[in-house]
């Protein structure tokens, strides 16, 4: 695996008057896009949105070829200044080996997504050093509201992001480490070991999530990493919500949150209840950032620009 450093290539922030393309990159939508749709053009943006955007071929929001065109046209179009996922599912890893990443790097721009986009984001910042962020797409912003989607733009805008500080962060590690942020959802992450568009773990920052996967499955996840010498090379691990069914009691969260603490070094910090998932709390996260994990003030600071 290249574990050259990458220059960090920062985007354009997101301006009233932008226009804003919406992908299927992953799964078919099974939801009304209309209303997100308005609410984007209400906050002064211009919505691009192909005419087959509800395309669909079996568990795919179309054929390979059809949603690859789709991602490098929205990055040739230099009126685009953001491309947003409707929705996760399956898929984006497919598109990874066909990918023109030269195409990326030369027309940086906001890259928006989160769940199976998590293949997609991290294999982007690995292979160009563009900053993608991870955070709501159309589907779960239409789900959670406006303020969900308010909470987007404000972060996507013109300024270096505040100091993250969250209500019910739990420090279940202390100490203070400095990486780059890399992450999303643990079972795509795992997916993409020994394969080309792994991301480099050393000195990061690494973010988790998962979504019906119970706790036995979230520790065979973990103790793959750990045994294929990835967790090692983490700085610090910030750990968000693992949603499902089964896990009705803090006492099976608090064993995914032990098995953290067992599979990573003394003096690596460990966060955990960070408003990270696919519920409602699931904030917007530039992956490729530079940010120091500040546990004396339980505060994830940024140490550099994520947009421009």
């Amino acid at each position: 695996m290249n574990t050259a450093p990458l220059k960090t290539i920062i985007p354009p922030a997101l301006r009233r008057g932008d226009a804003v393309a919406l992908i299927a990159p992953s799964g078919p939508l099974n939801a009304n896009i209309s209303i997100g749709i308005q609410w984007l053009r209400d906050a002064g943006l211009r919505v691009v949105c192909a005419t087959d955007i509800k395309r669909r071929d079996n568990y795919l929001a179309g054929v390979d070829s059809r949603r690859l065109q789709e991602l490098h046209d929205c990055f040739s179009d230099s009126n685009i200044k953001a491309v947003i996922a409707v929705r996760g599912g399956f898929g984006s890893a497919r598109l990874l080996p066909f990918i023109d990443f030269k195409l990326l790097e030369k027309n940086p721009k906001i890259l928006l997504g989160f769940s199976d986009l998590t293949a997609l984001l991290n294999a982007v910042t690995f292979r160009t050093g563009l900053i993608t962020w991870h955070g709501p797409m159309l589907s779960t912003i239409i789900r959670d509201g406006r303020a969900t989607l308010n909470n987007c733009l404000t972060a996507l805008s013109p300024c270096r992001p505040s100091p993250l500080k969250v209500r019910r962060l739990e420090i279940i590690r202390p100490g203070q480490a400095a990486g780059r942020l890399m992450g999303g959802n643990l079972t795509t992450l795992v997916h993409l070991l020994a394969t080309p568009y792994e991301p480099d773990w050393q000195q990061t920052i690494l973010f988790i999530e998962d979504i019906n996967e119970p706790v036995y499955r979230v520790d065979r996840l973990l103790t793959h990493l750990q045994q294929a010498g990835r967790l090692e090379q983490a700085a610090g691990v910030i750990v968000g919500d693992f949603l499902n069914s089964d896990l009705r009691t803090l006492a099976d969260i608090e064993l995914i949150w032990q098995r953290v603490l067992e599979l990573t070094k003394e003096e690596v910090p460990v966060w955990a209840n960070f408003p990270v998932s696919h519920g409602a709390d699931n904030v917007m996260l530039p992956i490729g950032a530079s940010v120091l994990m500040d546990s004396n003030a339980g505060v994830l600071r940024f140490q550099e620009d994520c947009l421009i």
